[in-house]
């Protein structure tokens, strides 16, 4: 599964990458989002113009609460990052919806030899990078063994731990083998394709350090004009792009490290496409409906979820009855009742309601403060000296909670929580931290806990995440070990039989649901706000998705 983290303020950002990608679409992505239930996508303030006639040309102008990271999907792990990567690059395969994989620079779906040991794929003929050379196979060989290489140390690295080698079998043919049969391979197609003729005398392990990684060449719809950080990135159409010069010209992504700043935008126009946060959904909706000037599109699901991570070499979370009880104590129900406007379904574990590998039978930690407060007794977490906090051995039940700037849906659940392990006796110090340096610190581990949120897609199986081999430079950044989840996931990743499958991923979530390495809070639905005047969008994606296919009418 591809997790991001999730930035987007309504949910994301950390844009992961579950398997061993995760866009970590945890949360530095970082647009504010959305609001969080689970209906069908409707659409309000329809605007009069919708069937009016198509226009070439216009500019769509998006904000992130931070910068992308770059834009190499082998490094890049936020939601920002990914968006922004997929104007600029074609894949071999990308995702929709359902999470199915659908051709890009690919043709047809890939071929298997009858033992699973080897994956054949063809690649269309036409694409060009946007300097004008033609995408080839060796670029598709030169991409996939970056991964591969001694010299790669990124967080990408277990996706591709079942890949021995990736060969060309002609200009258009490009075979991939396994070690063992890998129903996993879904998460290794949507890297961006990149130009061996721009990056082969660059070192692997210098690659997400060089000038390419900040000013790419693709072969994608769009092409990157200019990035100021922490002001704005600016795109132009790619008018030979294979696939069809996109009908609008120009997209601007902004960098407002403030969600309620954002809105203010969208209303004064300096903003045109983004997440609405619940918080704000009330006034922005007003606004739609009395200026006609804007759309909204509710109830897109999202498969995502937030979650408070505990990091697990840290002494006061290691033992089980202490995260079970932490999880007791947060009304998470409250949290999106008060703070989410009823926008969102509370989460068990690691698999979001919309996966097609969701079960509920999983054990369950409902909000229950007296019977925290029993567990933590049991764990030898006691008010000895009657000053109204936990202590064990001399020690105060007391830590620091993270947060990402400027997404105040978070900031404000966060207070809650701060608030609600307070009556229970714990002290929680928060800190809010800027996008960039808050994703550093989570990939780092230089958290004792923290606030954030993964966006998903692709194959269910949740290597990258949850495995101990992410523990050391993947993006299992709580440290969470367990040798009976890592058999399971081992097992699976060998398993094509998708009602098997889905078996022993229910046991997978129902281990990590008993652990609790993460208090998992809630799922999101997202809001879009577009022009009156756009069209071409798909309802049920969100952000940037499909942008291509948009227009606006005139």
């Amino acid at each position: 599964m591809l997790r991001k983290s999730y930035g987007k303020l309504s949910s994301i950002a950390i844009g992961t990458v579950m398997s061993s990608v995760l866009l970590l679409s945890a949360c530095s992505s970082d647009k504010p989002a959305a609001s969080e239930n689970s209906t069908s996508p409707t659409t309000t303030s329809t605007p009069a113009a919708a069937k009016a006639e198509k226009m070439d040309g216009g500019e769509v102008i998006t904000a992130y609460l931070g910068d992308p990271q770059g834009f190499i999907r082998f490094w890049a792990t936020t939601t920002t990052s990914s968006e922004v990567i997929d104007l600029v690059f074609s894949s071999l395969y990308d995702f929709n919806e359902k999470q199915d994989i659908i051709p890009d620079l690919a043709v047809g779906q890939p071929t298997f030899s009858d033992d699973k040991l080897t994956m054949t794929i063809k690649i269309r003929t036409d694409a060009k990078f946007s300097d004008g050379t033609p995408v080839k196979a060796d670029d598709v060989v030169f991409t996939y063994n970056i991964p591969l290489s001694v010299d790669y140390k990124g967080p990408r690295k277990g996706t591709f731990e079942k890949v021995t080698k990736v060969e060309k079998v002609d200009e258009s043919t490009v075979k991939f083998t396994f070690k063992e049969p890998h129903a996993g391979f879904i998460d290794m197609m949507p890297y961006n394709i990149l130009p061996q003729h721009l990056l082969k005398d660059v070192a692997i392990k210098d690659m997400d350090k060089s000038e390419f990684f900040k000013k790419p060449i693709g072969s994608g719809p769009y092409k990157l004009d200019e990035w100021k950080q922490g002001q704005y990135l600016r795109f132009t159409r790619n008018d030979t792009y294979f696939a069809g010069k996109p009908a609008i010209d120009k997209i601007t992504a902004k960098i407002v490290p403030d969600a309620n700043a954002m809105m203010a935008q969208l209303q004064t126009g300096e903003v045109n496409v983004i997440g609405v946060p619940a918080d704000n959904l009330a006034v922005i909706e007003q606004y739609a409906k009395t200026s006609g000037k804007l759309q909204l599109l509710k109830g897109i699901n999202a498969s995502s979820y937030s979650y408070v991570g505990w990091n697990l070499t840290n002494p006061l979370f290691q033992d089980k009855r202490v995260r079970q009880a932490l999880t007791m104590a947060i009304d998470r129900k409250a949290i999106v009742d008060s703070v989410a406007e009823g926008q969102g379904q509370v989460v068990h574990t690691q698999t979001p309601p919309s996966y097609w590998t969701f079960t509920d039978n999983v054990p369950k930690f409902n909000y229950d403060a007296e019977k925290a407060k029993k567990l933590f007794a049991d764990a030898g977490w006691k008010d000895s000296d009657g000053d109204g906090v936990l202590d064990k051995d001399g020690k105060k039940f007391e830590f620091e909670m993270q947060n990402i700037q400027g997404n105040k849906i978070r900031e404000k659940a966060m207070t809650v929580i701060q608030q609600q392990l307070k009556k229970v006796g714990i002290i929680v110090n928060t800190r809010i931290v800027e996008a960039s340096a808050f994703t550093k610190n989570f990939q780092s581990k230089n958290f004792e806990s923290i606030y954030y949120a993964w966006s998903i897609s692709g194959d269910p199986n949740p290597q990258g995440i949850w495995h101990s081999s992410e523990i050391e430079s993947g993006l299992n950044t709580v440290s969470y070990k367990n040798g009976e989840v890592d058999k399971l996931i081992e097992e699976d990743l060998r398993t094509f039989d998708k009602n098997k499958r889905k078996e022993l991923l229910a046991k997978v979530d129902a281990l990590i649901a008993e652990d609790q390495p993460y208090t998992f809070l809630y799922s999101p639905t997202v809001i879009m706000a577009y022009p009156a005047n756009l069209t071409g969008f798909n309802p049920a994606r969100d952000g940037l998705k499909e942008i291509e296919k948009w227009y606006f009418t005139k």
